[in-house]
């Protein structure tokens, strides 16, 4: 049984979400609300094995949600569901770390088979959104790689944030201690002038380090 949060301020929306997956049959609402006021305290009591964040909400929105649980529930997945497929909308969630990207238009069998594929390791996104993605991704690769110096080590857990590994997860993959790894990451993070993962991955992606 996958347990998911919604949080979805169209209240009329927020109810059609959670009568779909009720009886989707192996997916259980946990919760749904309409904004990330109380994301810490959700997340702590009801943890969910999944969420379906909007965007656009008032007082505290979908991408504070999003930031919030990747640093504090990193093995929690998200799925954006959102009204917005414009370039920055796209490329902040998933540098951010949202595991998927669907439009608000999707099917309910869509989502629903979004959620299950994302529980298997997929990361599935509408297809103008896929689209962006790879027209994206193929002008990045046209774009000379910058040399910041990395060791063969550091290119290895960058390329692991990149994946949307936790540091658990690269530890495992690389055979090293938790503390090593965060050693290794404050060495990379020094080498690419930046402060926070979000901003690692959003370089390592843009400019081609990795």
């Amino acid at each position: 049984m996958v347990n998911v949060a919604v949080f979805e301020d169209n209240v009329l929306l927020r109810e059609q979400l959670t009568e779909l997956l009720s009886t989707a049959g192996e997916i259980k609402v946990c919760g749904s609300w309409e904004n990330c006021a109380r994301i810490g305290k959700i997340m702590d009591f009801y943890r969910p094995d999944l969420v379906l964040m909007d965007i656009d909400m008032p007082e505290v929105n979908g991408m504070e949600g999003l930031k919030f649980i990747i640093r504090n529930f990193p093995e929690t997945p998200v799925i954006m569901l959102t009204v917005f497929e414009d370039d920055e909308h796209v490329f902040d969630s998933i540098c951010l770390g949202a595991k998927g990207y669907l439009l608000k238009k999707t099917s309910p069998e869509k989502i629903i088979e979004a959620i299950h594929d994302t529980m298997s390791g997929g990361s599935p996104m509408s297809p103008s959104v896929a689209r962006k993605v790879i027209r994206s991704f193929a002008a990045i690769k046209q774009v000379a790689p910058k040399d910041y110096n990395l060791t063969k080590r550091e290119k290895d857990i960058l390329q692991s944030l990149v994946n949307g590994n936790s540091y658990k997860m690269i530890a495992a993959e690389l055979g090293i201690s938790i503390n090593t790894v965060r050693q290794y990451i404050r060495s990379i993070y020094e080498k690419l002038e930046v402060h926070s993962m979000n901003e690692a991955v959003s370089k390592a992606i843009k400019q081609n380090v990795v």
